[in-house]
């Protein structure tokens, strides 16, 4: 083979491995509700879109029929948390109810049974500890709180992280994280809970979106200790999501008061080596909702196409990625 040609094919080659497919709105048979500040979640193979600042049912999305079916109603209106799917149940735990910028901490855990198709109320939250907006996740059968805010998007930062035992019904006080951050979505990686994005929310001072955070921390379960990576987030905002896959961290979605229009940014950490890289952004950038990782795709309903309150989205976008 000639050098020129084994060089053209060389660089063709690199060109097409190096290319990835972007997002893609998926075609669906019917249409979910508009709705932002909710959450996104998957269970048992189905995933849920639940809560809002708009009172909306409970919907769920069947990503082998692409169907969407409409379930119970909601027992009162909640918005501004991260759902958690634990034990065949999904919770809303650390969310807000009622209007900006004094939204409420609701007391309890909010429990959604998909099989029932019911609510009930879970376990009162500690009135010392009881805060909003804040990041969930589990690790072996054990819940955990991390940041937040207290008096909606006024005031009342924190940095506290907590554990509880469902078992034992029992509440634990872990360490602060390094910094009080909200609007922001927590995940496992590893042995490792990262929480990342976010913002100090600050009516109060006229600064809601303006006090965005680019330190990402982490505390590390082996050594039950907090640390910070040594590389920011690339594209600072509030009302982001976050999940982890193997050894890495996603982090996409949200707003911040560099634009009108939200973030489309999809950025991944690498959590062995700290470097930051990029996936495909958005079709439509949107904030305030939640990403679920299933079978090879990462997928995202709903949010807000714009900074602060709308317009609300009820779309879904995918994107294939191993």
């Amino acid at each position: 083979m000639k050098p020129t040609l084994f060089l053209l094919l060389f660089f063709i080659s690199i060109g097409c491995f190096s290319q990835q497919k972007g997002w893609e709105v998926l075609k669906t048979n019917n249409e979910a509700s508009p709705r932002h500040e909710n959450s996104f979640v998957e269970l048992n193979g189905k995933f849920y879109a639940l809560g809002g600042r708009m009172d909306r049912p409970v919907e769920e999305f069947n990503p082998t029929t692409n169907t969407w079916k409409q379930l119970a109603a909601v027992p009162m209106n909640f918005h501004h948390f991260q759902a958690l799917a634990f034990e065949n149940e999904i919770y809303v735990i650390g969310a807000f109810t009622g209007g900006y910028p004094h939204e409420k901490p609701i007391a309890n855990f909010l429990i959604f049974n998909p099989k029932t198709n019911t609510w009930r109320e879970g376990p009162k939250i500690p009135e010392d500890r009881l805060r909003g907006s804040v990041g969930v996740f589990s690790r072996a059968g054990k819940i955990y709180l991390v940041c937040g805010i207290i008096d909606g998007h006024w005031d009342g930062h924190v940095a506290w992280f907590d554990e509880y035992d469902p078992k034992t019904d029992i509440w634990k006080v872990l360490p602060d994280a390094p910094r009080p951050r909200d609007h922001f979505g927590a995940a496992m990686v590893g042995d490792r809970a990262y929480v990342a994005g976010g913002r100090t929310s600050h009516a109060a001072i006229d600064k809601v979106l303006e006090l965005t955070i680019s330190e990402v921390d982490y505390y590390d379960f082996n050594t039950g200790t907090w640390h910070t990576e040594k590389n920011g987030l690339p594209t600072p905002r509030g009302g982001s999501s976050s999940i982890g896959h193997n050894e890495y961290l996603v982090v996409m979605n949200g707003e911040s008061s560099t634009q009108e229009l939200s973030h489309s940014e999809v950025e991944v950490l690498n959590t062995q080596t700290g470097e930051w890289s990029n996936l495909p952004e958005l079709e439509q950038g949107r904030h305030g909702t939640g990403i679920i990782y299933f079978e090879g795709k990462l997928y995202v309903v709903a949010g807000s196409a714009e900074r602060y309150g709308g317009p609300e989205l009820n779309d879904i976008e995918f994107l294939e990625w191993k």
